[in-house]
C-alpha cells in the first residue's frame, strides 16, 4: 500500500505561481515514473508532467515553458513548480507514481486560478 502526502494547492491570481509537492511512502520499489495529472470539471484527467527514473521528462504542450517537474528520488517526492498560471490551469491536480506494474494515485489537490 502506498501513502501520499500532497500539498501546495490553493487559490492564485492569473500570472501567479504555485509549487505542488507529493511525497509517496510505503512498499515502493523500482520507481519507473512520478508525475502529475489534472482534471478540470467536465473534462477527462490529463497528463501535466512526468519524470522518469533516468531523469527525462514529458510535459503537456499547454504547460511547456511554464511548469517544471522535479524529483527527490531518495524520498520518492515529486514537485511541480507552476509559473505564469492561467485560469485554464484550474483543476484538481493528482500525483501519480508507477513502479513495477503498479500505478498509484494521490488524493488530489485543488488549484484555482482566478482574479
Amino acid at each position: 500500500q502506498v501513502q501520499f502526502v500532497e500539498s501546495g494547492g490553493g487559490l492564485v491570481q492569473p500570472g501567479g505561481s504555485l509549487r505542488l509537492s507529493c511525497a509517496a511512502s510505503g512498499s515502493i520499489f523500482r520507481v519507473y515514473a512520478m508525475g502529475w495529472y489534472r482534471q478540470a470539471p467536465g473534462k477527462h484527467r490529463e497528463l501535466v508532467a512526468t519524470m522518469f527514473g533516468g531523469g527525462s521528462t514529458n510535459y503537456a504542450d499547454s504547460v511547456k515553458g511554464r511548469f517544471t517537474i522535479s524529483r527527490d528520488n531518495a524520498k520518492n517526492t515529486a514537485y511541480l513548480q507552476m509559473n505564469s498560471l492561467k485560469p485554464e490551469d484550474t483543476a484538481v491536480y493528482y500525483c501519480n507514481i508507477v513502479f513495477g506494474s503498479i500505478t498509484q494515485w494521490g488524493q488530489g489537490t485543488q488549484v484555482t486560478v482566478s482574479s
